[in-house]
């Protein structure tokens, strides 16, 4: 090993690294750059790490719609019918109160929300992300769909309790009655 070699610290943020010279150390130590510099990086950071986290969204979603049965509405929404319904070609409008049970995960399947444990819970359609006014519009009572939206049709970039900026959102919805 070199000497310059043996003098590198090597200081972790997220899943990347970056070496600091001892050189340079001592220099920075307690100084306006120093503390300008490690927040630059530990911004820089978690930019790098968003950005790995929206892209493994969007390819998990690509992967997800070669699945078999997995079928696509408009929008990059896409669903698998687990349960078909009455399939009388009577479905809910955005102005329409939709009552249904639901589970939602993200990709690695960890849940956000769930009103299974309960009664069905009851919503008019248009006050839901955009991601649920699209699919439950092509669903029948009856219908009981696992249903795959893309972070543009959920939350976009921002976080929720739970539910990291940017993430593909999974839904099992089951539709029981329209209003």
């Amino acid at each position: 090993r070199s000497e310059n070699e043996s003098r590198k610290k090597t200081a972790s943020f997220s899943s990347y690294s970056i070496e600091i010279t001892k050189l340079f150390y001592p220099k920075f130590v307690g100084s306006k750059f120093n503390t300008y510099f490690c927040t630059a990086i530990i911004i820089y950071n978690n930019v790098m790490a968003k950005r790995d986290y929206i892209q493994t969204n969007k390819d998990w979603l690509k992967g997800k719609a070669q699945d078999e049965g997995v079928l696509s509405l408009d929008k990059g929404i896409y669903y698998k019918v687990i349960k078909g319904g009455k399939n009388d070609g009577v479905h809910p409008t955005p102005n329409s109160i939709v009552t249904v049970h639901y589970t939602g995960t993200t990709i690695n399947g960890k849940k956000f929300d769930s009103s299974l444990g309960g009664a069905p819970v009851a919503f008019r359609l248009k006050t839901l992300i955009p991601g649920w006014v699209e699919a439950i519009q092509h669903m029948c009572i009856g219908d009981k769909w696992e249903v795959y939206i893309p972070a543009e049709m959920g939350y976009g970039r921002q976080n929720i309790p739970g539910i990291p900026g940017g993430s593909t959102l999974i839904f099992i919805i089951e539709l029981f009655g329209i209003a």
